[in-house]
């Protein structure tokens, strides 16, 4: 009689594996993760003995060279400067985003320039080549020298790869990748895992430059085990609403550069396009004559950006009074609100309080706090703040202004762009400020003063 195949339970947030289904996974601790699925026999010939022939020698670091890495500029500005400069030798980048936001045509774009000097590869696993080549031909790219390849089994990748030896390779998805050393479906944690580790290695071992495509799932998280962000050199998320023409990438790990830089891209009839100047984009739209509107000068990586804080505070018509928040932190807003009642004497507590980043950006540094709290304060006296006005600064629970990082940055990027006043902390307040001829900067120190100047400053 034949034996039956045995099952496991496979975690889907963390990969590991457990004999018996459980509520909750016993590795990372996640609820209703646990999946059942065939255990794969592991071969006799083990997938990683090539990794035991090249031991490693013991080496003191300051016998170590340090030499700068080459960067290879991928022809779109936006994109090397959330890289840190452009492609490496050898680097795997992961890129995620959500589904129609533009990843593939990005990748698209990118690899026909790069074609231009470089030897490439697009490895297709969702789309067909006819597909592919339909895109090309409505984004009007060069298709001269790009090699394209619609396969899905790993095996027959590697074959590619090592007859071509590209320098750029782009995996259009992880998640379509199968590898017949693992007996699951594709998709599943087991193959992602697997097929990524095998595509790592190779770009190790010959010096290719890889970006892999990941979906992501309803959470916003990219789709497969944790163990990907690890692996890889970079992880990018390509983030924007549908509904508008503006896309943003993110650094979220860069082995090789910064991280949290910012990329900024239009979408146009042609593809995207890298926007220079993102800060006169957020605030096209931006009135200084409106009740509940604050300009925050944000940090992005090395980018200082000015978006449009708006607030609406309102009588509330229910028990319970509705906080609501697009591109900021929720937990945040009830702390200010606290601070505010109690360092300024305004009570919110009957009040529905809706606040707003223009411009579909996500802000999560503390430095956002005093403009948040002084668009709703110009919202529940319904007097708009002082024209010209920008403020940064993060609150405390005492109802102090606590410095932020870069102010000097800050504040040449608001007086470039034509403000004329700035609220910021007293610590950031510049040694000389003849540096800024056309900016008159108030530095406070608690919340009561910062809504002192507002209410002295004439409008």
């Amino acid at each position: 009689m034949a034996k039956a195949p045995k099952t496991i339970y496979q975690c889907s947030e963390c990969g590991g594996t457990t004999p018996k289904w459980q509520g909750k996974c016993p590795h990372c601790g996640e609820w209703n993760t646990l999946q059942e699925s065939l255990a794969a026999p592991e071969p006799k010939n083990a997938r990683f003995q090539s990794w035991a022939a090249d031991v490693s020698q013991v080496q003191a670091l300051s016998e170590v060279t340090a030499t700068e890495v080459p960067r290879n500029p991928t022809g779109m500005g936006e994109l090397d400067r959330v890289l840190g400069g452009g492609l490496v030798n050898g680097a795997v980048i992961l890129l995620g985003g959500d589904p129609g936001i533009g990843k593939s045509t990005l990748l698209l774009q990118t690899i026909a320039l790069m074609a231009q000097s470089r030897k490439v590869l697009y490895v297709s696993g969702e789309e067909s080549a006819q597909q592919v080549a339909l895109r090309a031909q409505r984004l009007e790219v060069q298709p001269d020298g790009v090699n394209l390849l619609a396969e899905i089994r790993m095996e027959a990748i590697q074959t590619a790869l090592k007859q071509h030896e590209p320098d750029v390779v782009v995996i259009d998805s992880i998640q379509t990748m199968y590898s017949d050393q693992i007996t699951s479906a594709p998709g599943s944690v087991s193959q992602v895992r697997e097929c990524a580790a095998q595509l790592t290695r190779m770009a190790k071992q010959m010096g290719i430059s890889m970006i892999l495509v990941g979906h992501v799932t309803k959470d916003g998280a990219i789709a497969g085990p944790r163990v990907l962000e690890h692996m890889v050199d970079t992880v990018l998320y390509f983030e924007g609403d549908t509904h508008s023409n503006y896309r943003m990438i993110r650094a979220i790990k860069n082995r090789f550069g910064a991280a949290n830089e910012l990329g900024v891209f239009a979408m146009t009839e042609h593809g995207l396009k890298g926007v220079s100047n993102p800060s006169a984009i957020f605030l096209a739209s931006y009135r200084d004559d409106v009740p509940g509107s604050c300009v925050l000068v944000t940090q992005e990586g090395s980018r200082p950006l000015l978006v449009e804080i708006q607030a609406l505070v309102d009588d509330a018509h229910g028990f319970t009074p509705k906080r609501l928040t697009v591109g900021l932190e929720q937990n945040r807003l009830a702390m200010l609100l606290a601070v505010l009642n109690r360092h300024a004497g305004i009570a919110c507590f009957d009040q529905d309080v809706f606040l707003n980043a223009v411009g579909g950006v996500k802000i999560n540094e503390p430095a956002a706090d005093l403009a948040v709290i002084l668009a709703m304060l110009s919202s529940f006296r319904n007097r708009p703040l002082p024209e010209k006005m920008v403020a940064f600064g993060e609150i405390g629970l005492s109802g102090e202004v606590r410095p932020v990082a870069r102010g000097q940055e800050r504040l040449k990027e608001a007086e470039k762009l034509g403000f004329k006043r700035a609220i910021v902390p007293k610590a950031n307040m510049p040694r000389n400020p003849k540096e800024y001829p056309g900016l008159q900067i108030f530095g406070v120190s608690s919340l009561q003063e910062a809504v002192d100047v507002c209410r002295h400053t004439p409008e």
